[in-house]
């Protein structure tokens, strides 16, 4: 598989930009090109522009038309559509912008397109106040001491155990209708998470302490 590709998709734009150099691939959705475009951002670093194009704008973006990737499929949204693009690439880690903000049933939409391909590709998620991402069944973060950590089950998640947390758990369970694991945050460098059973996802903030 190929190193990591950089996806920005259509939600709140990031405050600060990634650095498209650390990537072997820079993609956007169409909604996304832009924002990106009111940012500065250097478009000659895009590989492609996906989407159903609903929101072109038909001016600036025609010098970038080789790099248009009509993606019509109303039954998919653009996200999805971009993932497909990027696992037929051969690619197997995403970095995502704009997946948070905006209306909230898109932030929704976001994470259950990635939980769908949670299997195939390495999707992490950041914003202004956090990355997230879907864990492994074993999993630690290094260099989190201080920072918040949010568990937040996907819908459940049986016998779960953590380490370096304020308010650790022992052979819990979360589930979305009662019990969730939000606002605790790491009171080491290194945490480490352990569970059985379901899917789990996580959010690591910015300093809270």
């Amino acid at each position: 598989m190929k190193d990591k590709a950089l996806l920005f998709i259509n939600g709140n734009p990031p405050k600060t930009l990634p650095n498209p150099d650390h990537y072997h691939l820079v993609a956007c959705t169409d909604g996304a090109f832009h924002y990106l475009k009111n940012l500065d951002f250097p478009l000659k670093k895009l590989d492609f522009i996906s989407g159903d194009f609903d929101s072109h704008s038909g001016s600036d973006e025609n010098i970038y038309q080789d790099k248009f990737i009509y993606t019509p499929d109303q039954n998919k949204t653009d996200f999805h559509k971009a993932l497909e693009i990027i696992l037929e690439k051969k690619f197997k880690t995403v970095d995502v912008f704009g997946g948070s903000g905006g209306e909230q049933d898109h932030f929704l939409g976001n994470l259950t397109v990635a939980f769908g391909f949670k299997d195939q590709l390495n999707i992490k998620f950041y914003d202004e106040f956090s990355e997230y991402y879907f864990i492994p069944e074993k999993f630690i973060a290094e260099n989190v001491k201080g920072k918040m950590i949010s568990l937040y089950p996907f819908p459940s998640v049986k016998n779960i155990t953590t380490t370096g947390l304020n308010w650790p758990l022992t052979n819990g369970n979360l589930s979305i209708t009662s019990n969730i694991g939000t606002r605790n945050f790491a009171v080491e460098d290194e945490i480490s998470i352990e569970y059985e059973e379901g899917d789990l996802l996580i959010f690591i903030g910015k300093n809270y302490l």
